[in-house]
């Protein structure tokens, strides 16, 4: 569904995830072709399967494994047997508005501040998911690219996905952003303000590494805990990364609706997560850090 503004234009697309298919917005995996693309992923997954190589199975990482990944369970979920499972999917199935023009990304952030706004007469504290997007270069010496979109998150039901490349941060972004009293959360959460202050001149206040409160919470060995890792350690679930989206053109023109659920399950994933862990008491690091056993999970 398109909402048109009064000049005619429209910015934003609200879109319910469900309904997602197949189709391409023509041209935004530009950058790579397909071949490179499936070259970097195949890469990736060679490393990947030597940083999972089990101990106790046979069984070798490199199997094919139709139907998508599989894990070793930490050895202390497990008895005495290394265990591979096949995790169900982890997708945001709710509504998803999609926002590229001025207009539409300070329309979809002041609506999302109105919720915030109500969300704090009600609770302590308002945490929202946030995560951003950015075209990867892949060449030795050349800065990253400008952040080109920001996904907010603040529960099951709505995410919004603003394509902040062609609309810059708008008034209503910038209040949340620099908003104290909203604790932004996700992996790697910080690294991501830090490039928000150098793109945009915005300051991102109040947040919270996903990581960092994981080994807080975890009764395991310290670990640089990712959405993926921490979606299956918790809630056995595996979130997908597609390396053509993920390595897509997020400057595109305008997202396909894959970018944008990829997208929005990333925020989404960040504030599930983070109402997960803090529902669990801290774990007493002690014993934890003298532990000999070794983590084995999914990469971030």
């Amino acid at each position: 569904m398109e909402i048109t503004n009064a000049g005619g234009n429209t910015p934003t697309t609200v879109t319910d995830a469900r309904s997602i298919g197949p189709e391409l917005v023509p041209g935004w995996d530009q950058p790579f072709t397909d071949q490179e693309l499936d070259a970097i992923e195949a890469a990736i997954e060679t490393a990947v399967s030597k940083k999972r190589r089990p101990v106790a199975d046979a069984r070798s990482d490199g199997e094919d494994r139709p139907g998508g990944p599989r894990r070793r369970l930490p050895g202390s979920f497990s008895s005495q047997h290394s265990v591979w499972i096949k995790l169900p999917v982890m997708t945001f199935g709710g509504q998803i508005t999609y926002s590229r023009s001025t207009t539409g990304v300070e329309r979809a952030a002041a609506e999302l501040l109105k919720k915030i706004d109500a969300m704090k007469s009600v609770m302590d504290q308002v945490i929202i998911g946030f995560d951003i997007e950015y075209r990867p270069t892949f060449q030795k010496g050349v800065p990253p690219r400008k952040t080109a979109v920001m996904q907010i998150c603040g529960d099951n039901d709505h995410c919004y996905v603003m394509h902040v490349i062609h609309s810059g941060v708008p008034h209503s972004l910038k209040l949340i952003l620099e908003d104290t009293t909203v604790l932004k959360v996700g992996a790697g959460v910080a690294g991501d303000a830090t490039k928000v202050l150098k793109d945009y001149n915005v300051s991102v206040n109040a947040f919270q590494d996903l990581s960092e409160l994981a080994n807080q919470k975890l009764p395991l060995p310290r670990y640089r805990w990712g959405l993926a890792s921490l979606s299956e350690v918790l809630i056995n679930k595996q979130l997908q990364k597609f390396m053509k989206i993920r390595c897509g053109n997020w400057e595109a023109a305008f997202l396909s609706k894959e970018q944008q659920l990829y997208a929005a399950t990333d925020a989404f994933a960040s504030w599930h997560l983070h109402q997960v862990l803090k529902s669990l008491p801290d774990a007493q690091r002690n014993n934890i850090e003298n532990s000999k056993e070794k983590l084995t999970v999914a990469l971030p």
